[in-house]
């Protein structure tokens, strides 16, 4: 014969955060226990991995664990992925290379520009 459970708490619903688990007790009794949500691990804003060396935990829990827990000691560390830190850090470089080139060649040109002013008045002259 089946033995029924109920519910141990308030709530009569089973709903995503009322779920049980039935446990037989060492008395030979069915009984419920309420099973918490588990937790995802925590992923990188711009590429959606996984981070490595941040715990997987409910968003509550964050609040009891130490800082260790949370994060990784590096720029970004805990937010984002090292392979997103790397790539933020070529591309701010790349920029700037960029700009460096635009400038260069902006003054070579104006450079350019003044010599054939200086040769027209020569030539005129």
């Amino acid at each position: 014969m089946a033995q029924r459970v109920t519910f141990r708490r308030r709530n009569p619903y089973n709903t995503k955060s009322n779920k049980i688990k039935v446990v037989k007790t060492p008395g030979g009794a069915l009984r419920s226990q309420h099973v918490k949500k588990l937790a995802t691990r925590p992923k990188c804003g711009d590429t959606g991995v996984p981070l490595q060396g941040v715990s997987t935990l409910r968003p509550r829990q964050y609040a009891t664990v130490s800082r260790t827990k949370k994060t990784v000691s590096r720029a970004y560390g805990g937010s984002k992925s090292a392979n997103a830190v790397k790539e933020r850090i070529v591309r701010a470089f790349l920029i700037e290379e960029q700009k460096i080139v635009k400038r260069v060649i902006k003054e070579q040109t104006e450079a350019a520009k003044k010599a054939e002013k200086k040769d027209a008045k020569k030539s005129k002259k």
